[in-house]
């Protein structure tokens, strides 16, 4: 499974981004896709998770409430829509694929995803 993620960029606070992920080769009729992110120094952190067919979808508190997760199954892509940007929100992003359905408690996990995109940077500035 490859993916490509897309749609980082820098905007002030409060603006908007949204994150595309594709997944292309040996893709899984059922799989869960995450969002990560990394500031410098600091732990790769769960940002969001969401399965394929529905159903489970997690956000870290964080970003409750102005991020919001997306799928199209037909594409393979999952979207990260993200509103009110903070500065704290600056970070590289990076999707992730589990084969499999996750449960919520499974997405925060980064040893739960085998497959992971390149980052792509978001900067949000005050």
């Amino acid at each position: 499974v490859q993916l490509q993620a897309s749609g980082g960029g820098s905007v002030q606070a409060g603006g908007s981004l949204r994150l595309s992920c594709a997944a292309s080769g040996r893709t899984f009729s059922g799989y869960t896709m995450g969002w990560f992110r990394q500031a410098p120094g600091k732990e790769r952190e769960f940002v969001a998770g969401a399965r394929s067919s529905g159903g489970s979808i997690s956000y870290a508190d964080s970003v409750k409430g102005r991020f919001t997760i997306s799928r199209d199954n037909a594409k393979n892509t999952m979207y990260l829509q993200m509103n009110s940007l903070k500065p704290e929100d600056t970070a590289a992003y990076y999707c992730a694929y589990a084969p499999g359905r996750l449960i919520s408690s499974s997405m925060w996990t980064k040893e739960a995803y085998d497959y992971w995109g390149q980052g792509t940077q978001v900067t949000v500035s005050s």
